[in-house]
């Protein structure tokens, strides 16, 4: 099992130097990665007012800070996103952190707030279409090669963007979905890791049974060899490793992502979240 925090990217975590500040005490604490949220209003019910950083530039900061951690975004929503522009963003964050980009992908939300806001497609059959897609092409692009393409969503001539990835031939994707929706996990069968989310409140660990099922239904559609990793996450202390952790790592679970809880203003706040993450993770 590894151990990761989690911060969304408003708030007090829209400033990259308080990023930084966690990635270090992270990395010094004994945590093995730090994933941030990639939203641009998220509910604008929920977080009007606050402000809100790019996520690149906050693990930027965060790379700049740290040795050895994994970095990377839980999750980006790929069809708000040009491919080549991101593409781009994620190879030159490898590059800067020396290969420690995990690229967490999925169809993003809240739908209505985050893509309706600004007269964009609101359709998940669309949106997955464009996810699908879109990973394709970021594949190819990490790897170096000469693309050419034509889909039904994008087009793309004679293109060539280096410097590729340092990790060969592209850094782990890890799709994120709800379960038990099953269509994003047979997308995440194909990829290198899964991030399931549950009818639970975020920062509300799953249990045994339900990350199984998950485990179960990936195996079922996995086509490639090579590593596949399982991230659980929630909200624990230290001490509550053998009763939360032990058991869904039991499961299958490979990852801990250590997550507030959504309704909280704790989420966004740098006190309460470095105090947890200096108290280091919960190994059993």
């Amino acid at each position: 099992m590894r151990y990761s925090v989690n911060v969304p990217n408003f708030g007090d975590f829209a400033d990259p130097r308080t990023v930084a500040r966690v990635a270090r005490a992270a990395e010094e604490a004994g945590w093995d990665g730090l994933f941030v949220w990639d939203h641009v209003v998220h509910s604008k019910t929920m977080r009007r007012g606050l402000p809100f950083g790019d996520p690149w530039m906050l693990l930027t900061a965060a790379a700049l800070a740290t040795s050895r951690i994994r970095l990377g975004t839980l999750v980006t929503p790929v069809a708000r996103r040009r491919p080549e522009q991101l593409a781009r963003q994620v190879a030159t964050l490898d590059v800067l952190s020396g290969g420690r980009v995990t690229f967490g992908a999925g169809l993003g939300g809240p739908v209505e707030d985050e893509f309706g806001s600004f007269g964009d497609a609101t359709d998940p059959v669309v949106l997955a279409a464009r996810l699908d897609e879109g990973l394709g092409l970021l594949a190819r692009y990490w790897a170096g090669e000469r693309v050419d393409h034509d889909g039904p969503h994008y087009r793309v001539h004679d293109v060539e963007l280096l410097p590729a990835t340092v990790q060969r031939p592209r850094p782990p994707v890890w799709v994120g979905g709800f379960w038990p929706n099953r269509r994003p996990f047979r997308r995440a069968a194909r990829w290198d890791g899964v991030v399931p989310l549950f009818a639970s409140e975020h920062g509300v660990p799953p249990t045994p049974d339900e990350m199984r099922q998950v485990t179960a239904y990936v195996a079922e559609h996995r086509v490639a060899d090579g590593p596949f990793d399982v991230v659980a996450g929630g909200s624990t202390t230290p001490q509550l490793a053998d009763d939360v952790v032990g058991p869904l790592a039991e499961a299958g679970a490979t990852w801990w992502d250590e997550r507030g809880l959504y309704t909280s203003p704790d989420l966004h706040s740098l006190g309460p979240v470095l105090r947890r993450v200096e108290a280091g993770p919960p190994r059993p």
